[in-house]
């Protein structure tokens, strides 16, 4: 069976626009393919931020590894688990301060491990996790798909340039945006995410 990996870190629980058509969407696409789906919420179960143990622990080889380091480790192995049994990942983020939220900023830094999902060669750095398609869906107050707010998104390149050093390079972004030009915007913004979500869910 097929895995959806559902990740969602806005803090803004059920009131979450990201967290909405992120779960919605993974929901249609395991419909779709009868796919099982895995959800890691990041605000409900927040992730730790490295530390000098973990980080010490990811550098080592397990065998060289101590108690403390051995355990510190054992979340960032159980995310990468779930990231290489994944067929698709949905990643539901809000833009906040023009880039992600910085629990989605910790999962990937306990995923993105030399070694293990990427590794480096005389070639140049190679992602592990090939084969894969990603969907971000990036909530905002204001319009930063296009037009002169547009520069100011670090959220989505930074998240393309992460998963295709990973290997995971068929990304696509859906945008739910103008949700802070009340409540008409917000209808708008919510139907088309409906209509995209459908439209991914069947090409799928």
């Amino acid at each position: 069976m097929s895995n959806v990996l559902l990740i969602t870190s806005s803090p803004r629980g059920a009131e979450s626009v990201s967290s909405k058509v992120a779960t919605d969407l993974a929901s249609a696409l395991a419909a779709n393919s009868g796919a099982q789906i895995v959800t890691r919420d990041l605000a409900a179960s927040p992730i730790a931020h490295l530390d000098t143990v973990t980080t010490n622990a990811i550098r080592k080889a397990p065998a060289d590894r101590n108690a403390e380091e051995a355990a510190a480790i054992k979340i960032s192995d159980e995310l990468v688990a779930e990231l290489q049994a994944a067929d698709k990942i949905v990643i539901g983020t809000g833009l906040i301060n023009f880039n992600i939220y910085s629990g989605l900023k910790s999962w990937i830094d306990n995923v993105a491990r030399a070694g293990v999902t990427f590794s480096y060669s005389a070639e140049g750095p190679k992602g592990h996790l090939t084969g894969k398609k990603a969907y971000i869906v990036l909530a905002s107050a204001g319009v930063y798909s296009e037009g002169p707010a547009a520069p100011l998104n670090h959220a989505v390149p930074y998240l393309k340039t992460v998963l295709g050093f990973l290997g995971i390079t068929d990304v696509e972004v859906l945008n739910v945006e103008g949700l802070a030009f009340g409540p008409d915007a917000v209808a708008k913004a919510l139907a088309a995410a409906e209509s995209r979500t459908k439209e991914l869910a069947v090409a799928a």
